[in-house]
């Protein structure tokens, strides 16, 4: 908002009215409790039989192109629904966590990224009174496609998550969709969540794992509980350390319910050594979408490519920056984000700031498994 303020010129003369315009004044950032209910896109309305079915498809490997890999093998919920990996081991590979490996023989890649948490993806985008738009919501470390029906999609496709070598881009969300008709039990399951005229095609596998998603939520931590009224809920180390949070700057990015304003920003990440060659994010521009900070405790380590083992190392990095040390040589100073300098973090200040983010964990989450997938293939796929 720009104030205008009035100048009146006398000294006998008439009265001449001046204005004079000062600096924008930018809104300070907030943050907010998780609401209790989520949202469904408009074209895709929930159900019951639709969230039982995406459960199964989320665990069972048939999706994948060597019939190895489920959305769970990355996303599994012993590790938060995300994976204690730096970089996911997606086809061709075995084991869970940090203890996933490759098979012998392997041509598959390793992925870029780390595997972000799914528990809250169905608040993405939430912003502080502005609500959100599920068919909108930002997905993926490079924010490449909105809403969870266009992310269920995507590994599948993608050579070193699930397709691996044996189909081509253009068949593999055909040959899922056939397999499935395949097995009676998914046809009636289908037919139960969409009515019997739907097709399985990828549209309807897309909205079933969707569904299952939405219904991940971790929104009772804590700190949601001191927002809604239960002062206690939070010790005074911990206070301190959410006045420390807004204080120091690091409200600017992280912030609205989700404590992510799900907006693209240059950091200057240093490149993870597993890779052939360096990640240049969105457009090449080394910018990545702000993280949420919600369940830190299950989603280390830290950045889009598991630079960081602990929030220690994070906040460390952050000080780094703010006094214009890079630690990507393909990053200059001149790069990082506006944001970056108004940082005023100390060494001091870390240790009570870590102790905030702690109450913004919720351990409370589904963790219930199915105990045998339609396909008959090993639950969640290789990861034992």
């Amino acid at each position: 908002m720009v104030l205008p303020i009035l100048v009146w010129i006398g000294c006998g003369n008439p009265k001449v009215e001046k204005t004079i315009d000062l600096e924008p004044v930018r809104p300070m950032p907030t943050v907010a409790a998780l609401p209790s209910e989520i949202k469904f896109p408009l074209n895709n309305p929930n159900s019951p039989e639709k969230e039982y079915l995406g459960k199964l498809l989320f665990y069972d490997p048939i999706l994948s192109g060597g019939k190895d890999v489920s959305c769970a093998s990355c996303h599994h919920p012993s590790t938060g629904y995300a994976e204690f990996l730096d970089l996911s081991i997606g086809a061709n590979g075995r084991g869970l966590g940090s203890k996933r490996i490759f098979n012998t023989p392997n041509s598959i890649p390793i992925m870029k990224r780390n595997s972000p948490t799914i528990l809250n993806t169905a608040f993405n985008g939430i912003a502080n009174g502005k609500g959100y738009n599920p068919e909108e919501a930002s997905m993926f470390w490079d924010d490449r496609v909105k809403s969870l029906e266009k992310q269920a999609l995507e590994p599948i496709k993608t050579l070193e998550e699930m397709k691996g070598d044996h189909f081509e881009k253009s068949e593999i969300l055909i040959e899922v969709a056939q397999r499935l008709m395949n097995i009676p039990e998914y046809r009636t399951l289908f037919a139960h969540a969409f009515g019997e005229h739907v097709a399985i095609d990828s549209i309807s596998i897309s909205q079933a794992i969707a569904a299952f998603e939405r219904t991940l939520l971790a929104n009772n931590s804590r700190f949601d509980q001191y927002m809604n009224g239960d002062f206690n809920a939070i010790s005074n180390s911990e206070k301190e350390g959410f006045d420390l949070f807004k204080s120091v700057g690091c409200i600017n990015c992280h912030n609205g319910p989700m404590f992510s304003d799900y907006k693209l920003h240059v950091l200057g990440v240093p490149e993870n050594k597993k890779l052939n060659a360096p990640d240049g994010g969105i457009d090449e521009s080394f910018a990545f979408r702000t993280a949420s900070l919600r369940n830190l405790r299950f989603t280390a380590p830290y950045m889009h490519n598991g630079s960081f083992q602990n929030l220690r190392q994070v906040l460390e990095f952050y000080e780094d920056i703010s006094f214009g040390k890079t630690r990507n040589p393909l990053v200059s100073k001149e790069m990082f984000d506006p944001f970056v300098r108004e940082l005023q973090l100390s060494v001091k200040d870390m240790s009570r700031i870590i102790s905030f983010l702690n109450t913004l964990n919720d351990p409370n989450f589904d963790t219930d498994i199915p105990e045998k997938v339609p396909s008959g293939l090993p639950v969640g796929g290789n990861i034992h």
